[in-house]
C-alpha cells in the first residue's frame, strides 16, 4: 500500500496579501499538526483582487516575492510537501508592451526547496451572462508548458482551475506518469454549481488519477463570489473527501496510490488510443 496523508486548504482570500498569508499559514499548520504530509492550497492563495491597478501595485516579481520565502520556510519547518495552488506574480511586459502577471503554482519540498512551478495555461475569458464577464488574458500571460513533478512519494501533474475543461492536458499528464493531478481553483458560483464536481470526476475517470482540488469559497472582499466545495476524487471517479460548503477549513484525506494502477488496468483507455481521420 502506497498511502499518502494529504490535506486540502479551502480559503476565502481577500485584498490584503499579508492577512492572506497569515490565514494560509494557520490552516497549513493545522493540517500538518493533524498528520498531513502533503498540503495543497487553492488558486490565488495570496491575493484575490479584480481591480487591475491594485493588483499590479500589490504583486511582485518572483525574486522579491516575500510569500515564496515564507512558504518555503513553512514547508521546511513542518517537513511537508506544500503546493501553493497559485500566486499572482509580475511577469514582465508581453509582446504588445502591456505588463502582465502570471498565475503560478509553487511546489515546495519537505526541506523547503522549490521543486516545481507551473503557469496556468488556459485563460478564463468568458461571458457567463447577466453581466458577469471575465477576461483573464487582459492581465495575465498564459503558460505554455505542462509540468510533471514528485510529491509525497508519487508523481504529480500540475494544473490550475480553468485548465480542468481541457481534457487533453490531463491525458498528457497521465500518460507521462501522473498518479495525482492538482486542480487548485477559484471557480465562479454559476460554473461551480453547474460543472465543478462533474468536471473533476470526469478528469479522474478519464485519466485513472487522483484529482486534488482545493478551492476558494464564499464572497470575497473585492466582490467576487467563488464556489468552494474542495474535493479529492479517486481514480475510479469516486469522491474520497469533499466539503459541502464555502467556509475556510482543512479537508483531510488518505489515498492509496496503488489504486491508480488498479484503475488503469481495469479500464486501459490511456493505452487504447487509435489513429483516425476526419472530419
Amino acid at each position: 500500500m502506497s498511502a499518502v496523508k494529504l490535506a486540502l486548504i479551502q480559503m476565502r482570500s481577500g485584498v490584503d496579501p499579508e492577512r492572506n498569508l497569515d490565514d494560509a499559514e494557520a490552516l497549513i499548520r493545522e493540517a500538518a499538526a493533524a498528520g498531513a504530509k502533503f498540503v495543497l492550497t487553492p488558486e490565488t492563495t495570496t491575493l484575490v483582487q479584480k481591480d487591475a491597478d491594485q493588483l499590479f501595485q500589490q504583486i511582485h516579481t518572483p525574486e522579491v516575492e516575500p510569500a515564496i520565502v515564507r512558504f518555503a520556510d513553512l514547508a521546511d519547518s513542518l517537513g511537508i510537501d506544500l503546493l501553493i495552488g497559485s500566486m499572482a506574480l509580475k511577469g514582465g511586459a508581453s509582446s504588445d508592451g502591456r505588463e502582465r502577471a502570471v498565475n503560478r503554482s509553487h511546489l515546495f519540498g519537505p526541506d523547503g526547496a522549490l521543486k516545481a512551478t507551473y503557469d496556468k495555461i488556459h485563460m478564463f475569458d468568458v461571458a457567463l451572462g447577466g453581466g458577469e464577464t471575465y477576461s483573464e488574458s487582459t492581465n495575465y500571460a498564459p503558460g505554455d508548458r505542462a509540468v510533471l513533478t514528485e510529491a509525497a512519494g508519487g508523481r504529480l501533474g500540475l494544473t490550475i482551475c480553468y485548465d480542468v475543461r481541457f481534457a487533453a492536458l490531463y491525458r498528457r499528464l497521465a500518460k507521462a506518469g501522473a498518479q495525482m493531478i492538482s486542480v487548485p481553483s477559484a471557480f465562479t458560483r454559476p460554473t461551480g454549481r453547474a460543472h465543478w464536481e462533474t468536471l473533476l470526476r470526469a478528469r479522474a475517470i478519464e485519466t485513472g488519477s487522483f484529482i486534488l482540488a482545493p478551492a476558494q469559497g464564499g464572497k470575497h472582499e473585492d466582490g467576487r463570489k467563488t464556489w468552494g466545495r474542495s474535493m479529492v476524487i479517486g481514480p475510479w471517479g469516486e469522491i474520497v473527501a469533499a466539503f459541502d460548503h464555502d467556509e475556510p477549513g482543512v479537508l483531510h484525506a488518505e489515498i492509496d496510490l496503488d489504486e491508480v494502477g488498479a484503475a488503469r488496468s481495469r479500464i486501459p483507455s490511456l493505452s487504447n488510443d487509435r489513429e483516425f481521420t476526419g472530419p
